[in-house]
């Protein structure tokens, strides 16, 4: 067997939500992600330069899509579920006084033993998120 060819990173992140408006509130204020693509089913917001969080609207991608240049096939989420954004250390504080002037409640913080800080909070959906500064994991 021979070895697997590289991997450039993680392209997409999916979240499930029960309502698109809501979820959009939220990522867009809170958060202050501008989308780079947005219909009923479907935002997808850019983070990093070099990845998209994507928000599906539960239950609307059930069925296989197909589009001009192929197929995609059925998928769909339940439940909560955990996704970290990256900071800079030097802008956690920003954060942190960003969050609570919105009035999102964190839910727990962490100092890792690399000397990474994460934050913890819930999306409306009750998905956790977290945010790492560098040296949660040796890739960051």
């Amino acid at each position: 067997m021979t070895d697997a060819p590289p991997l450039a990173g993680v392209l997409e992140t999916a979240l499930y939500v029960e309502d698109m408006a809501r979820a959009r509130g939220f990522y867009e204020g809170p958060l202050g992600l501008a989308p780079m693509f947005a219909d009923e089913r479907l935002t997808a917001y850019p983070v990093g330069g070099r990845s998209a969080l994507l928000l599906f609207l539960r239950g609307s991608t059930t069925e296989t899509v197909h589009l001009p240049g192929g197929t995609i096939p059925p998928h769909d989420g339940h439940g909560p579920v955990h996704c970290a954004l990256a900071i800079a250390a030097a802008d956690l504080p920003g954060w942190e006084a960003r969050l609570a002037a919105h009035g999102v409640a964190v839910e727990g913080r962490t100092r890792w033993p690399r000397g990474s800080e994460s934050v913890y909070f819930r999306d409306p959906d009750g998905h956790l998120m977290e945010l790492a500064t560098p040296g949660l994991w040796p890739v960051w």
